[in-house]
């Protein structure tokens, strides 16, 4: 069972004996509701932990690791931290969720369930340590290389845009649902990494493009990538925080040597009430309120100042009308050429 936020007060609690927790990589977020310091929102974390039932965790940061300890001696819980997955174990695969912070989320799965089968009497014929650090069962090897997470460091081609206009060049999707800090700039390392492996982009490292919709958009005469454009298409809700949020991801890129050609900041609203290919835009659709997205332009714009970096074109607006989700690729392409991208 996955702790829906924080740990305290989750309602998973009400599994009052579980037979393994285990707690992934802490960081900042949530911080209305958890606290605003890493060692008072592992306390809400550690709140999961039970009398005896075993533990495992991550490495931390000092402060979240101290207050994950003490909770657990607290409590008599035997926490233990769980190793990255070493990618040797894979027998030549690869792991199928990208980005390096998946290899503790892999080490972290790989113990709880050792824990679990081991405990439930389900080993079976499996040949498995605990810990996972000698070697994996098939079961588990065949599991974490067929992993999928969509919206997670998924990447989706624009076929569809190819199809009906080819004339508009190649377009490609870069999603990423990161909204902390922490997580931001692990999707940034994930995004420059996937764009130079791009086959086409062989002839020259591109800038880079991150965060919840990333684009990737080109003229189908380009030559080794030289006429690739990096575009940010952007959100996140007003709990968050901007200003923690957008410099990391700025940052991140540009030690990758990636730079946003433009960047558009958007509303998480539809204005359709259903996801299919008749969606039909509602009679008297009601006008979203863009003054979130206004004020999320102006502390990109802001910050791209103070950095001395040379100034992206950045619009906010919503997308409705024409918009319909089955063409949206399609659609989208042809905003773009509206806005001269």
């Amino acid at each position: 069972m996955e702790v829906g936020l924080g740990g305290k007060f989750d309602a998973t609690n009400v599994v009052q004996k579980p037979i393994v927790c285990g707690i992934s990589s802490l960081g900042y977020d949530h911080m209305e509701i958890l606290g605003n310091t890493l060692r008072e929102i592992a306390g809400e974390k550690a709140g999961i932990f039970k009398k005896g039932v075993p533990a495992y965790t991550v490495p931390q940061p000092e402060e979240a690791m101290h207050a994950l300890e003490a909770k657990a001696s607290q409590l008599g819980v035997p926490l233990q931290l769980a190793s990255p997955l070493d990618t040797g174990l894979l027998k030549n695969q690869h792991l199928g969720l990208d980005g390096e912070h998946q290899y503790l989320n892999a080490g972290l799965a790989i113990a709880l369930c050792g824990v679990w089968l081991k405990t439930t009497g389900n080993l079976k014929n499996m040949n498995i340590d605990e810990h996972g650090k000698q070697s994996l069962p098939e079961q588990f090897v065949r599991g974490l290389s067929r992993a999928r997470l969509e919206g997670r460091a998924q990447i989706v081609p624009d076929s569809l845009g190819q199809k009906h206009n080819s004339n508009l060049g190649g377009l490609t999707f870069y999603l990423d649902g990161a909204h902390s800090p922490e997580s931001m700039e692990m999707c940034a390392k994930w995004y420059s990494h996937a764009i130079r492996e791009d086959p086409s982009r062989l002839g020259e490292r591109p800038h880079e493009n991150h965060h919840m919709f990333l684009l990737q958009g080109g003229h189908p005469n380009s030559l080794g990538g030289k006429d690739h454009q990096q575009i940010l298409l952007f959100n996140c809700m007003s709990v968050r925080d901007p200003q923690l949020l957008l410099p990391r991801l700025i940052n991140t890129c540009d030690q990758h040597g990636v730079k946003f050609h433009k960047a558009i900041f958007v509303p998480n609203q539809s204005v359709y009430n259903k996801v299919t290919s008749l969606a039909s835009l509602p009679t008297d659709p009601q006008q979203v309120d863009l003054s979130w997205q206004l004020t999320l332009q102006k502390v990109w714009e802001n910050f791209m100042q103070e950095q001395g970096t040379p100034k992206c074109s950045c619009f906010s607006f919503q997308v409705h009308e024409e918009f319909k989700f089955s063409k949206c690729f399609l659609e989208l392409r042809m905003l773009l050429r509206c806005l001269n991208f």
